[in-house]
C-alpha cells in the first residue's frame, strides 16, 4: 500500500525573481545586442527561464499538491503558500478541508421487514493524499458510494421502532446507531485515506405505502405500553392500601369486601375518566 510522504518543497519566490531575472536579461540580449553574436545565448536563457518557471505552483491552506515523476509516487506538500518542485514532477491537488454530503434518501426494509425510508449526513475529509489518489479510481464517489452502502446495510440490522426496554431501535436510539454508522463508513473508507468525523441520520420515516398503517400500530403499541404502567402502578396501590388497612387495625374487612374494594380502586385507578364519589351514609353490612 502506498502511505503519503510528506515533503516541504521550496520556497518559489526566489526562483520567480530568478525567472524574471532570466526573461528580462534574455530580452534584453534579443533587444540591444546584435544576434550574431548573442542568439545562441538568449535561446539558452529563454529555455531556462521557461523550465525553471514551469516548476512554480500554489499550494492552499488545508490543501495538497501530489508529486509525480513518470508515474512514480514521490510526495505530498502541504506547506501553504508559492512552492517550487522540480518542473518535470506532475502535480495533483487534493483537498483536505472538512466536507459534507447528504445520502439519497434509499427506501430500504428494517429487521422486522418493514419498509423504510432512510437518509444521512456524512461528514468527513482526506487524512491520506497517496491513498486517497492511488488507492481508489474517484474518491469523492467512492465516499459516496461506500456511504450509501453502509447506512443501508445499517438500516437492515436495526428495527424502526420498539416498545421493548433495551432493544435498540432507529428511532428510539439515534446517538447509538449514528456512533455505528460512523464506525462502518469509517471500516469502508479508511483504504481511501478518509476519515469519518460525522455521520447523523438526516431523514427516518416508514415508506408512504404503510406509514398511516404503521402510525396506527404505533399509537396501539403506546396504548397497551401505557395501559400495562397503569395496572402496574394501581395494583401497587391497591396492595399497598389493604397493607396500610390491616397493619393500623383501622377496619377488619372479610374476602368479598376485600374483593369490592380492591374492584372499586381498580376502577378509579384505571379509569380513563374520573370516577364519580359516591358516600356511603348507611353501614357498609346492609
Amino acid at each position: 500500500m502506498i502511505k503519503e510522504k510528506e515533503r516541504s518543497g521550496f520556497s518559489g519566490w526566489g526562483v520567480l525573481i530568478l525567472g524574471i531575472i532570466e526573461i528580462a536579461l534574455t530580452i534584453y540580449l534579443a533587444v540591444v545586442t546584435p544576434p550574431s553574436f548573442t542568439k545562441g545565448l538568449w535561446i539558452f536563457l529563454a529555455v531556462v527561464g521557461f523550465v525553471i518557471l514551469l516548476g512554480l505552483f500554489m499550494v492552499n491552506p488545508n490543501e495538497g499538491q501530489v508529486l509525480q515523476l513518470f508515474g512514480k509516487y514521490i510526495g505530498t506538500v502541504k506547506a501553504p503558500g508559492l512552492r517550487w518542485a522540480n518542473p518535470f514532477f506532475s502535480k495533483r491537488r487534493i483537498s483536505l478541508r472538512v466536507r459534507n454530503f447528504e445520502t439519497t434518501r434509499m427506501k430500504v426494509n428494517d429487521i422486522d421487514g418493514n419498509p423504510i425510508e432512510i437518509a444521512s449526513i456524512v461528514v468527513w475529509k482526506v487524512i491520506d493524499t497517496a491513498e486517497a489518489c492511488f488507492h481508489v479510481d474517484n474518491y469523492e464517489k467512492f465516499v459516496a458510494m461506500q456511504s450509501e452502502a453502509a447506512v443501508r446495510n445499517l438500516a437492515t440490522r436495526y428495527p424502526y421502532d420498539t416498545h421493548i426496554d433495551n432493544q435498540m431501535s432507529l428511532r428510539g436510539n439515534t446517538a447509538a446507531i449514528a456512533e455505528h454508522m460512523k464506525g462502518e463508513i469509517q471500516e469502508r473508507l479508511i483504504q481511501a485515506g478518509v476519515e469519518v468525523i460525522e455521520a447523523r441520520l438526516s431523514h427516518l420515516a416508514y415508506a408512504p405505502e404503510i406509514a398511516e398503517v404503521m402510525l396506527r400500530r404505533q399509537q396501539a403499541g403506546a396504548i397497551v405500553a401505557a395501559r400495562t404502567k397503569i395496572v402496574e402502578g394501581a395494583v401497587g396501590m391497591v396492595e399497598m392500601a389493604l397493607e396500610r388497612l390491616a397493619a393500623k387495625n383501622i377496619v377488619e374487612l372479610d374476602p368479598e369486601r376485600k374483593a369490592a374494594m380492591v374492584s372499586n380502586l381498580l376502577v378509579v385507578l384505571c379509569g380513563e375518566k374520573a370516577a364519580q364519589p359516591v358516600v356511603n351514609t348507611g353501614t357498609i353490612y346492609q
